[in-house]
């Protein structure tokens, strides 16, 4: 299945900063049964945008703004094709712990087995794994109990969008039983990797179609997990949904937590109030076709393009006088 997806943010601040630095994390990653064919970065100001691999093998682009501006838009547009994925079995056959401590012991998977600055461990998260009955040993392999971890999380937590800020910790969610997709992917890490089992924070997006029962917002980036499997490798988990990631689940960045891969990420000089406006969509495509041709027609997003096209020309004018 081909998509075609715009990832849109804006910073509006109330008065003129300057020498903006950003990173952005909006690279769809190709491997597996994942490939990005085309994918386009627009900046307003306009800005020299440079590209990197971070360590964890993450696709970075990063530029600077220098001069004053009171608005910066940035906007990705991607072309994702993903073929369906293997089906996950409920278990694993075997000495499958053993199997698992061998693969651990092979590779470098420490940094997805060590508490992070999301995703560490607190009396909370011992009551909640304790109620959720996953501790080892109790006779299960590691696939069946990473199977009810998510399943757990997901009866257990309310979704609730704006329950929670992009910087809360899991305790947040933990003593009010909600939250959003970046909290229960927090949370299931930490319970994971108490078990020790790899685990890693997985951002990208979700594609929401109208026969899809989602709890997750639409409109907005998703976060998910997946954990390390002997015999099946790195293995998606979705407990917002109580899904195994799929075809639906693009992804853009891994990381040990939201630390590692926050879509943007950068500062700025000068005092000002800031209003982040964020974006998404997400559409089927059924040929390859430029990203921007999937949106020509969509009149909400013609003028928010249009707005920033208006900026840029009113920073130009005013650069000339």
């Amino acid at each position: 299945m081909f998509y075609a997806i715009r990832h849109l943010t804006r910073y509006r601040y109330n008065r003129p900063v300057w020498q903006s630095m950003m990173e952005v994390r909006m690279h769809p990653i190709s491997e597996a049964t994942q490939r990005c064919f085309t994918f386009r970065l627009q900046v307003n100001p306009r800005a020299r945008i440079f590209t990197f691999q971070d360590h964890l093998g993450n696709q970075v682009h990063h530029f600077d703004l220098p001069q004053h501006h009171r608005e910066l838009a940035i906007v990705a547009d991607a072309l994702v094709n993903i073929e369906p994925p293997a089906a996950v079995p409920e278990s694993l056959p075997g000495d499958a712990w053993a199997d698992l401590e061998r693969l651990i012991a092979e590779g470098d998977h420490w940094p997805m087995l060590m508490p992070s600055h999301y995703a560490s461990t607190s009396p909370l998260l011992e009551d909640l794994t304790r109620e959720l009955g996953v501790e080892r040993p109790d006779g299960r392999d590691p696939l069946a109990l990473v199977h009810d971890i998510s399943r757990g999380i997901h009866r257990a937590f309310a979704y609730v969008r704006k329950s929670t800020a992009v910087n809360s910790p899991i305790e947040a969610s933990l003593s009010s039983r909600q939250g959003v997709c970046q909290d229960f992917a927090h949370i299931m890490i930490a319970i994971v990797r108490g078990l020790s089992i790899p685990c890693r924070y997985v951002s990208g997006y979700l594609y929401h179609g109208d026969e899809h029962n989602d709890r997750s917002a639409d409109g907005a980036t998703h976060a998910w997990v997946e954990a390390l499997m002997p015999g099946l490798g790195w293995v998606g988990f979705d407990p917002t949904n109580d899904l195994i990631a799929g075809a639906r689940h693009i992804r853009t960045a891994v990381g040990r937590d939201y630390s590692d891969v926050p879509p943007t990420l950068g500062t700025m000089k000068g005092r000002a109030e800031t209003e982040l406006q964020v974006r998404v969509r997400v559409a089927p495509s059924q040929t390859l076709l430029p990203p921007g041709e999937d949106f020509a027609a969509d009149e909400e997003w013609s003028l928010f393009i249009e707005d920033d096209e208006q900026a840029q020309q009113e920073y130009d004018q005013q650069q000339q006088q």
